[in-house]
């Protein structure tokens, strides 16, 4: 049968939308409910805690148990839990729940419960891709297709999020679980069940120091730590710099998401695709451009600039992105396909554990430490995949075990 890679795509973009759209609310919401910007950090660590424990977990499952039962469990898990988290947010806002309460069930239900969910989705898509494709430059467009749903829905969610906290902050929160209980209904009514030989009995366990692997891994931990010290302080960049409400930052910290999702997007759905680059080149180019845009985010310039600096951003880790999950999976064999795109979705997440704290700690400290502290690493990140020896050998689809 007709591989559904479309339809795994938009279980992707639908589980990131429902994320995006509460990225432009989530400073200004924690400032309304009375949450400091360190218990913010610590909610998007935990939920990125979760990711690493799971994802390769999830992965191992989907070629086990298969692709439907485990995105069907992770889409109803998250529907529910966003759910609640709404409900939290208007508890929280009109002074009902407060303080240590509110901060333990934001963690609960935003960390632990839409972390573990939101953990399943990208392996099991990426894992899937891995299993139908033959060759490196079909594989690195099948990943660059994941990174393109993510950033379209990056775009939407900026959009969606920004223009709906014009009409108060309930409205994009309950906007989630909706988004989530419509890609339960597609994966539910659409996605086919593999036959019991289509899947893999005992999937393989795969080690992050594997030497197949690593120099791809260290490549991404670094370009997403760099992220995440600058994404959770988006929000506060932009009313501190420019002297927002908390109303007016939603709509403008959208403006300047939807730079960095339009920039990915570009990336990943043109540059990727046409230019028929290997990994490593994806990594290089990529890396320069993005280190780029966080050299540019360092001063206080204006919204002209930090929208450009967000742009280049998107663009650089957009086209690098495909280069770090296309690049392991064309080193490994079948049975190791799931464990490999659950450690990639780790890799990623783990960054997300210290990032976020650190991030906003420094912001705490000085409005651009977290700024500088991202374009350092990303240096770092440029010259290791120059001139690291994995980066110069051809990478090609092994055999099955």
């Amino acid at each position: 049968m007709k591989p559904q890679i479309s339809l795994l795509l938009g279980a992707v973009f639908l589980v990131y939308l429902g994320q995006m759209t509460l990225n432009p609310i989530i400073a200004p919401l924690a400032r309304e409910v009375g949450l400091a910007e360190w218990q913010i950090g610590v909610t998007i660590s935990v939920a990125a805690i979760m990711v690493v424990l799971t994802s390769q977990s999830w992965g191992r499952r989907s070629q086990s148990l298969g692709r439907k039962p485990v995105l069907v469990a992770a889409f109803a898990l998250g529907t529910v839990t966003m759910a609640l988290f709404a409900g939290l947010s208007a508890l929280g806002m009109a002074g009902v729940i407060t303080d240590t309460t509110l901060f333990v069930l934001f963690v609960l239900l935003r960390g632990l419960g839409f972390g573990t969910a939101i953990a399943a989705v990208v392996p099991t898509a990426q894992a899937y891709i891995a299993d139908v494709t033959e060759d490196e430059e079909t594989r690195v467009k099948g990943m660059a297709g994941v990174g393109a749903a993510q950033g379209i829905a990056m775009i939407a969610g900026s959009v969606v999020g920004g223009v709906l906290s014009a009409f108060g902050m309930l409205v994009p929160l309950v906007t989630v679980p909706v988004l989530l209980a419509a890609g339960l209904a597609l994966i539910g009514l659409r996605l086919r069940r593999e036959s019991r030989h289509e899947l893999i009995e005992k999937p393989a366990r795969i080690s992050p120091f594997d030497t197949r692997v690593w120099p791809f891994l260290l490549a991404g931990f670094g370009m997403f730590t760099a992220l995440g010290f600058i994404q959770v302080i988006t929000g506060f960049l932009v009313q501190d710099r420019l002297g927002l409400s908390a109303e007016q930052t939603g709509l403008y910290t959208g403006g300047a998401l939807l730079a960095a999702g339009v920039g990915m997007v570009l990336a990943q759905a043109v540059i990727v695709p046409r230019s028929g680059w290997s990994p490593a080149t994806l990594l290089r180019v990529g890396g320069v451009v993005a280190l780029a845009g966080f050299g540019l985010l360092i001063p206080d310039a204006g919204l002209g600039l930090l929208v450009v600096s967000i742009g280049l951003i998107g663009l650089g880790l957009g086209t690098a992105m495909p280069g770090f999950t296309a690049g392991p999976s064309l080193l490994v064999s079948r049975e190791e396909q799931g464990g490999m795109a659950g450690l990639s979705g780790a890799t990623a997440a783990l960054t997300f554990v210290l990032a976020p704290t650190a991030g906003t700690t420094l912001y705490s400290l000085g409005h651009t430490l977290p700024v500088i502290a991202g374009t350092v690493i990303m240096a770092a990140v440029s010259l290791f995949v120059l001139v690291h020896p994995r980066f110069r050998s051809v990478a090609k689809v092994p055999e099955t075990a």
